[in-house]
């Protein structure tokens, strides 16, 4: 009986951290799209990759899960430059991008 309930609150566990993980995934795309055409430059791929998760707390004190996402982009339509998008919970906290070349 202990067993299943273990596992039933495990499977329960994995499907909250799956659906948040997919939420943040979303907006940090969100994000990272307007922020692109907010500096002119193309999101190549249409993508943010999962780089890290870790805790890590926020502006009150409360523990929540940090994830990075990364992305590439491109000012020249030559070159590829890497940005990534921090997310505390559902909220942006920043988004960074390496330096570029300007046409």
């Amino acid at each position: 009986m202990l067993t299943e309930i273990l596992l039933i609150g495990l499977m329960c566990l994995s499907y909250y951290y799956w659906s948040d993980t997919h939420k943040a995934h979303e907006a940090a795309l969100a994000a990272a799209t307007r922020h692109c055409v907010a500096m002119e430059v193309q999101l190549l791929d249409g993508y943010v990759a999962l780089k890290a998760t870790r805790l890590h707390r926020n502006a009150n004190g409360k523990l929540q899960l940090q994830r990075t996402f990364e992305f590439e982009f491109s000012s020249t339509g030559e070159h590829r430059y890497f940005g990534s998008v921090v997310m505390l919970g559902q909220l942006v906290a920043g988004i960074e991008m390496q330096p570029y070349r300007i046409q």
